[in-house]
């Protein structure tokens, strides 16, 4: 299959990256400098995250001042018995969902989200504690967010992740075949599934249909394999070196891309979650390089 340039994305979680295996987004470099080291390094689109002190025409009007286009964002929600915070992810997965209608970009993962004391945080990656009845709520907390972002003309795409209470193969599934695929479409990080023990692209090959967009991710399958058995942690397994640019890894990156349909029209977005060289700018640079050659 042939990349569309115009579809390949990036999310640089590089930059946010902590020293403790975790995501600090205030570690982020200031916004041009990050459009600055993305427009060099060649590659044309980027996740969508609007700044707090930026509206969504604001953000465009950045974004195109280094000619890049903005890609799928994300929308993280977590399990919780509380009303209020209930309601704060629903009106964020609405005010998500506007800012991608006014981007244009039609589509946003959907994913559990994830804390540092979480259970599957402890013990990832092997569907630590699966229970039917909390899987059932997890389909159900994402099928309702999915509505609200319907609402605002915009798709949402599930997207297994792994340290939340839906990172296996067979969690993706059951929500997959109990929330209608009008509803709610699907997008897979094959690293992620990768991590967890599955096969991204027969996930692909069985959900065609339903593929709205991906996140592309390079991953050493072995350290994988050797941390589900041993009971590491999440962010003993990150800092153990478990991420790399594309084409640095041994994952199946093409198997991945090839499994996705002749007439796949949505974004392939590449994310670092700890780049394996030296700084953050250098892998952003050898993520442009990985996607320059797909042309």
């Amino acid at each position: 299959m042939k990349i569309r340039q115009d579809r390949l994305a990036i999310n640089p979680l590089q930059w946010v990256a902590s020293a403790d295996g975790w995501i600090d987004p205030t570690l982020a470099p200031p916004l041009d400098q990050q459009l600055t080291v993305i427009r060099d390094a060649g590659i044309t689109s980027l996740h969508s995250a609007v700044p707090g002190d930026l509206t969504a025409r604001a953000y465009a009007e950045k974004l195109a001042e280094y000619g890049i286009s903005p890609a799928p964002g994300y929308i993280p929600v977590r399990l919780t018995d509380d009303a209020t915070e209930r309601q704060t992810f629903r009106d964020t997965a609405a005010r998500v969902a506007a800012q991608h209608a006014e981007l244009g970009v039609p589509t946003v993962f959907l994913a559990m989200g994830m804390a540092k004391d979480a259970e599957r945080v402890a013990r990832p990656a092997v569907g630590h504690l699966a229970e039917q009845g909390r899987l059932e709520r997890v389909r159900d907390l994402l099928a309702e967010i999915a509505g609200i972002i319907r609402a605002e003309g915009i798709t949402p795409a599930f997207h297994p992740h792994v340290g939340t209470w839906a990172e296996t193969e067979l969690e993706a599934r059951f929500v997959l075949d109990t929330v209608d695929s009008s509803l709610l479409a699907f997008g897979p990080d094959m690293g992620h599934l990768a991590w967890a023990g599955a096969d991204p692209a027969q996930l692909v090959r069985d959900y065609a249909d339903r593929v709205a967009s991906v996140h592309i991710k390079d991953l050493d399958l072995g350290l994988a394999a050797q941390a589900r058995e041993a009971g590491w942690d999440y962010r003993k397994t990150v800092l153990a070196g478990l991420w790399s640019e594309p084409g640095h890894g041994n994952a199946d990156i093409e198997g991945f891309i090839g499994a996705l349909p002749d007439d796949f029209d949505g974004w392939l977005i590449i994310e670092v979650d700890r780049g394996a060289r030296p700084t953050p700018d250098e892998s952003v640079r050898l993520c442009g390089e990985w996607a320059a050659r797909q042309a």
